[in-house]
């Protein structure tokens, strides 16, 4: 099985390129790279394309013009460029672990989407990360107890490997806590409901919503920590201008039972 790895950045190419020297480090090689790019500058295609050029796996780049914030649409445009059968998709400043994708690929399962967690690096901790090229992928567990011992992160818990069994469906029902910074879920259910929600516009709530619709269509949560965490770099806020308006739209999604995106993938065809 294909596994179609979605990476949003935007203007950040040294953070991207500390999660690509993630990506290219996994264990499970069974996997393909679309950089989902919501208007950088040129910095970050020649990064991309450098990268590729010497990775033994496919990494795309697929770039939209800036007009703001637009996540939801770079990511749908990259789905269409995926070949994969299963999807993950991450954040450009969540720096995956050797085992990422070889647990996400052990967790996959019809039905269900994984929902993964993370750290938090401080910001001091990041510069320092980003400055000297750290391999913070490759780090020991008594490292990050060390890191955290300095308050370089918030936690160790989610760097643990638990097996969880049963307890990975508790909430099963709950859309809380599913970000697209650390998803997985089948190609074949992303197009069931219409890929992302562009009508989100400015941060706030898309990943939100496609788990709501995801939900609504019969798919169930799966809890991915204690497997599936990544090390997510300190940035500034996004622009939260929009924020109440898309939670208001969330609200209404909730309660319509609505699976399919009013403008999503189908826009595309």
């Amino acid at each position: 099985m294909l596994v179609s790895l979605i990476v949003t950045t935007y203007n950040r190419p040294d953070a991207l390129a500390a999660v690509l020297a993630g990506l290219l480090a996994q264990q499970d090689r069974g996997f393909e790279v679309l950089i989902a790019d919501d208007g950088s500058r040129e910095d970050t295609r020649e990064l991309v394309e450098r990268t590729a050029r010497g990775a033994p796996l496919r990494i795309a780049h697929v770039w939209q013009e800036d007009r703001g914030f637009r996540a939801g649409a770079a990511r749908n445009r990259a789905f269409l460029q995926a070949q994969g059968e299963y999807l993950v998709f991450l954040d450009g400043d969540c720096v995956p672990r050797p085992e990422f994708v070889e647990q996400h690929r052990r967790l996959a399962e019809r039905g269900w989407m994984v929902a993964g967690n993370r750290i938090l690096l401080s910001e001091s901790f990041t510069r320092e990360v980003l400055d000297h090229r750290l391999p913070i992928h490759a780090w020991t567990l008594p490292q990050w107890r060390e890191a955290r011992r300095r308050g370089a992160i918030n936690r160790t818990a989610p760097l643990r490997s638990l097996p969880l069994g049963p307890l990975r469906r508790l909430g099963r029902r709950k859309w809380e806590r599913v970000r697209t910074c650390n998803l997985g879920l089948w190609a074949d259910d992303f197009r069931a409901v219409n890929g992302f929600d562009e009508a989100f516009e400015g941060w706030g709530f898309e990943d939100s919503d496609l788990a709501v619709r995801l939900l609504n269509l019969g798919v169930r949560r799966k809890y991915g920590a204690f497997a599936t965490g990544v090390l997510h770099l300190w940035h500034r806020e996004n622009d939260r201008a929009r924020e109440g308006e898309n939670w208001q739209q969330l609200q209404r999604r909730i309660a319509s039972g609505e699976t399919r995106a009013a403008r999503g993938l189908d826009q595309y065809a």
